[in-house]
């Protein structure tokens, strides 16, 4: 069973809207979060959708998905303090409808382009390596800074990647990392690949495409909407070749 755990809990401070979080802002007809639901719901080897979100707003997640006419969504449960605390609200619901060894692919609700490709890509690793984070590889030069912003390190690119999202794990094993996290009081883990990795599990890289970018700026909807922009100008090229 392949389960999708979308993270919709973010308030979006860095959006600068004080009305509405940034995964429901809309953006070529649609909000954020269902550009993106779209794609797992779409996609033939995922079997089921959680949604943790923003507590005020599931009301309004419950009206957009029957709008949208989204058949996987099973569960929407509360988002929690921390991202961290979000995903494992989503994962406990994911276990309580995983009916046998389930593989859960952990995603942000605003990283709109994800691609029916990489959402195969990582089901494959997971089932060959346990686990897939996706990343892109970098095209500048990364820089590690201390805390007087000196330069430490330049780190050769061909060792460096960007992780996004999806990060996707056997559904058992993610979980298991959470309780240990819980028992230590540990919640400042920024993102599942960074808790997996401190509990020493090994971790595979998948590969995604650089325009599966986060939407978190008001950039970034200029960013997302060029790329709507561009991917209909090329299809109406296409039609009329």
């Amino acid at each position: 069973m392949n389960i999708a755990v979308i993270f919709a809990g973010g308030v979006g401070r860095r959006m600068h809207t004080k009305d509405m979080p940034k995964q429901f802002l809309e953006v070529y007809g649609k909000p954020v979060i269902i550009h993106t639901l779209e794609k797992f719901d779409h996609h033939e080897e995922i079997d089921a959708i959680v949604i943790a979100c923003v507590k005020e707003w599931i009301p309004y997640m419950d009206e957009l998905i029957s709008k949208y006419h989204l058949k996987k969504v099973k569960s929407i449960v509360c988002g929690g303090a921390t991202g961290q605390e979000s995903i494992h609200n989503g994962l406990v619901a994911a276990k309580a409808i995983a009916y046998e060894k389930a593989i859960v692919l952990i995603h942000d609700g605003v990283r709109p382009f994800i691609t029916e490709q990489l959402i195969s890509d990582n089901i494959s690793s997971v089932k060959e390596y346990g686990s897939a984070i996706t990343t892109s590889k970098v095209t500048e030069t990364i820089l590690v800074v201390d805390d007087s912003d000196l330069i430490n390190e330049v780190p050769p690119r061909s060792n460096s990647r960007v992780a996004k999202a999806p990060q996707s794990f056997y559904l058992d094993d993610i979980l298991a990392a959470h309780d240990k996290a819980i028992a230590e009081n540990r919640n400042d883990f920024i993102d599942s690949c960074s808790l997996m990795q401190h509990y020493g599990n090994k971790l595979h890289l998948v590969d995604g495409p650089i325009e599966n970018i986060k939407v978190t700026t008001p950039q970034d909807i200029f960013t997302m909407r060029s790329v709507f922009e561009a991917r209909e100008i090329l299809k109406m090229q296409e039609q009329a070749e």
